[in-house]
């Protein structure tokens, strides 16, 4: 069953749980096929990934849109805090890969989210007009920030997830880009943090 880790810091239902829990099961039957997950952390999909996901939620109102989501972390994992949290959000999940859309529509269904699934590849998506923006292990910064920018409204805000480089990927990015950014360590890995990006515009 799953539980809710010390870290987290607030109730959480047991609804929400139990869609965690389904939704970790739905990675473990599907990941065998389409490669979902690395098989390594497959006995580990809580901790390791759902749990890394639900962290860079925050109640946000407005079009939240996940890039790349593969998977769906944390496309999914926000979707289920979302619901739960009542907030009046519009879930987007950009994912080209025909099979891992078809793993995120099934999610939908049977998590009873009303996440919608963009199955295109993102530079090919007309504008999204987003107030936040997700992405975790897609791109370097430099090529987020080149993917996110045309779907961000001006006073948007963008969460991705970075591993123990991201230091340099946010000097690389500088070369390019101006933006104020806040690291945030994260809650699962002691080398990765979450970058809150905003007031985003190319040099």
């Amino acid at each position: 069953m799953m539980q809710t880790p010390d870290w987290w810091g607030e109730s959480v239902s047991r609804e929400t749980l139990d869609k965690f829990q389904t939704y970790a099961d739905l990675i473990r039957k599907w990941t065998p096929r389409i490669n979902l997950v690395s098989k390594s952390t497959i006995s580990d999909i809580e901790a390791r990934h759902i749990w890394d996901g639900a962290q860079v939620f925050t109640p946000r109102s407005g079009v939240w849109v996940d890039l790349g989501s593969g998977g769906g972390l944390p496309g999914v994992t926000i979707a289920i805090l979302a619901q739960s949290n009542g907030l009046d959000t519009s879930i987007l999940l950009v994912e080209s890969d025909q099979r891992k859309a078809a793993f995120l529509r099934t999610c939908a269904r049977e998590l009873d989210l009303s996440m919608k699934i963009v199955a295109r590849r993102i530079e090919e998506v007309e504008s999204l007009q987003a107030q936040t923006i997700s992405a975790r292990a897609l791109a370097p910064l430099d090529t987020l920030l080149s993917l996110a920018s045309p779907h961000l409204v001006p006073e948007g805000l963008c969460l991705f997830q970075k591993g123990v480089q991201w230091k340099e990927e946010v000097e690389a990015a500088k070369q390019n880009w101006r933006f104020s950014y806040e690291a945030m360590p994260s809650k699962t890995n002691a080398e990765a943090v979450v970058l809150k990006i905003k007031d985003i515009t190319r040099v």
